[in-house]
């Protein structure tokens, strides 16, 4: 396994990350009802990590319900002592309880928030604090000084940011500088083979100020797995086969022509459609690590076996070229005009 700094910063993470959104079986409230794991199967798949040398798990108070999964890992932490062996990630924003606090990224709602997180992780400091998405209802500075005050606590120890606007992330970022409060290290945004669009504006920020990108989605909801094809109906107990809306929604030219490629280039290296999908991204600039989920050992290992495939620049031109996509106005004039943007 690769080990790779946080963005700019110190933190050494392994480049596979393990995302816990599936960890606990959610009742029929939550939108992971029916596809996550139970709490014994969830032990095994972070002590096999470990083993793999996947250090870096992400989770979000959201993630099942009243905070399921956190709570999950909170009892593997106290049950296999291996706190000090991972950087705990978890994140914060979207609702959690009733009322007009009970959601949003203000000062009142962070304060609450982290101590709950805390709680449900069985832990006395998260590593990296994000915010889940950005909150316009409250000025950046009232977030930034929230984060810096636990960073100053000591209750979190670097902090980072999801889902937000290229014009607020940078606005964050030099409100952090100027005055002087702890500044994010990195970004989780959507980033996959067919969902590109962070390279318009997000990649260039990252490089221009060190973030390191952490893409959520690398197989885009399993469309890259390999296990969907063309005018088919999707196997009986797969994620795609619970959302059938976002299968359809993947139904282009574009993406059945990536997938595509990608399936050419598996039979290439003798590898899985998912490793070549996690490899591309493995390779693309400022990703400091790679989340993927998995709901068994087998998935698990398939997808850390990621870590090991080399593709050739030539295998990555053709995946870059058959995810090639609209970058749009002003981004297609200036590339006109210099050959880039």
């Amino acid at each position: 396994m690769e080990y790779r700094n946080l963005g700019n910063s110190g933190l050494k993470v392994s480049s596979l990350c393990l995302g816990a959104m599936t960890f606990g079986e959610a009742d029929e409230k939550s939108f992971m009802h029916k596809i996550g794991t139970d709490e014994k199967s969830s032990y095994a798949i972070l002590d096999r990590a470990l083993e793999l040398g996947i250090n870096f798990i992400d989770t979000a108070d959201v993630y099942g319900q009243d905070g399921l999964s956190e709570r999950v890992l909170g009892g593997w932490l106290t049950k296999s002592h291996h706190r000090d062996d991972i950087i705990l990630a978890t994140k914060f924003r979207f609702r959690m309880s009733d009322g007009p606090n009970g959601t949003g990224a203000s000062r009142h709602r962070i304060f609450h928030a982290v101590d709950a997180s805390l709680k449900r992780l069985k832990t006395d400091r998260i590593d990296l604090y994000q915010i889940h998405m950005q909150d316009i209802d409250t000025p950046e500075e009232e977030t930034l000084d929230a984060l810096d005050d636990l960073v100053r606590q000591g209750k979190v120890l670097y902090i980072g940011c999801s889902n937000y606007a290229g014009y607020r992330l940078t606005d964050s970022l030099w409100l952090s500088r100027t005055r002087h409060r702890a500044a994010y290290v990195s970004m989780q945004m959507q980033y996959s083979l067919l969902s590109r669009e962070i390279e318009r504006e997000h990649v260039s920020i990252a490089q221009k100020f060190g973030l390191g990108i952490l893409p959520w989605s690398p197989l885009a909801g399993g469309f890259l797995s390999g296990k969907y094809r063309k005018d088919e109906s999707p196997p009986a107990g797969t994620r795609l086969d619970q959302w059938r809306d976002r299968l359809a929604s993947f139904d282009s030219d574009r993406n059945w022509r990536i997938l595509g490629a990608v399936t050419e280039i598996a039979q290439e290296l003798g590898v899985k459609e998912t490793q070549v999908s996690l490899a591309w991204l493995l390779r693309r600039p400022q990703v400091s690590a790679v989340i993927f989920g998995a709901r068994t050992i087998d998935q698990l290992e398939d997808n850390a076996r990621a870590a090991d495939v080399k593709l050739s620049d030539a295998q990555m031109k053709r995946l870059t070229d058959a995810s090639q996509f609209e970058v749009g106005y002003p981004y297609d004039f200036m590339a006109r005009v210099q050959g880039r943007w």
